[in-house]
């Protein structure tokens, strides 16, 4: 049976679960332990804590820039950390206050209060965010991937946030619906029968992504370059990407990933009732450009933007371009109402 979703999973998922296939050899020969490497770039200089979101999960927010200025909320993809956002936010720090976090049982925040990484609670934790750093007023909020995915989430059970707390929608890599699009097409297809529940195929993917990660030479490195990321991208991201997806919790990916195999957010598309951007690279395979078209499309205010030579995480590929499609967007879409100028008496007796 075909699935739909409305995300095609961030991180590596695809290309850790392709280097399965890939490696399985190299896996039955020995294991590599070496250290992860460590973080790209700084995180955003201002802790703010953890925020608890409506079930207790604790979330790790930090923000850079000042606090007077416009907000923009950055959101990251599965199995990653707010350190995606490193090559972005200290430019757009300079007009705007940037808040980044750390989605549940993911990075610093807390593990998911009874393991419920769904959907509609990421949705609803982006909420608590916003409430938390922009109250009173609209902010650009911007999600990657499972980060977008989030925002229809909480355009689904929050519609009336959509103009007073959310003054824009930026999805980078997100796709509206059909998981089995992406990298992961072919597998998603090919586990589900043999593996059973996409649960079951989900606890499968978490076990051989640490036999991938543990096996010799840069297995793991090779199938997240061929399915994540464009032409040019540095070895250093590719290492940082992989690391942090092993790093992961074990239940983000089994509660989590099967839970975004297995949804559908189509009906909440409408509700982005703000002006959105949609951004993709032109290399991405697991969200591609056709994808975003379609979501663009199916957006009330909806435009599309085309990264050259980027993947599937432009925010580390590109971070130039990404840069100033965000700048561009969030001073359009926070920009205060123009007033009308007053007509003169003298004026309106000429009409």
């Amino acid at each position: 049976m075909k699935r739909r979703t409305a995300l095609v999973s961030a991180g590596v998922a695809a290309g850790v679960v392709a280097a399965g296939a890939i490696g399985r050899a190299a896996v039955r020969r020995g294991r590599d332990h070496r250290e992860p490497h460590p973080p790209i770039g700084d995180l955003p200089p201002d802790d703010l804590g953890l925020i608890g979101s409506f079930d207790g999960t604790e979330l790790a927010v930090r923000a850079a820039g000042d606090p007077s200025r416009p907000v923009i909320v950055l959101a990251h993809g599965f199995s990653l950390d707010m350190s995606t956002w490193s090559a972005v936010w200290p430019e757009l720090a300079r007009a705007f206050r940037v808040v980044t976090f750390d989605q549940r049982s993911h990075g610093a925040s807390g593990p998911a209060a009874h393991r419920d990484l769904g959907v509609r609670s990421i949705g609803r934790d982006l909420a608590a965010v916003l409430e938390a750093v922009s109250p009173g007023r609209p902010a650009v909020v911007v999600g990657h991937s499972m980060g977008g995915i989030a925002i229809l989430a909480l355009a689904e059970q929050r519609p009336e946030l959509f103009g007073s707390q959310v003054g824009g929608a930026v999805f980078i890599g997100v796709a509206s619906a059909d998981l089995v699009r992406g990298a992961m097409g072919s597998i998603t297809e090919f586990v589900r029968p043999r593996w059973g529940s996409l649960a079951a195929a989900a606890r499968r993917m978490d076990l051989l992504r640490h036999a991938v990660l543990r096996s010799p030479g840069d297995v793991a490195g090779i199938a997240a370059r061929l399915t994540q990321f464009g032409p040019d991208v540095p070895h250093a991201v590719v290492d940082h990407v992989v690391g942090l997806a092993g790093r992961a919790r074990s239940e983000v990916w089994n509660e989590g990933l099967a839970e975004l195999m297995n949804v559908d957010l189509r009906h909440a598309v409408p509700r982005v009732t703000v002006p959105a951007l949609v951004v993709v690279g032109e290399h991405d395979r697991v969200t591609p450009p056709a994808t975003a078209v379609e979501l663009a499309g199916a957006l009330p205010q909806g435009r599309l933007a085309v990264l050259e030579g980027a993947g599937h995480l432009p925010m580390l590929e590109k971070p130039d371009e990404l840069i100033a499609e965000l700048r561009a967007f969030a001073t359009a879409a926070l920009a205060p109402p123009k007033r009308k100028r007053r007509r003169s008496s003298r004026e309106e007796g000429a009409a």
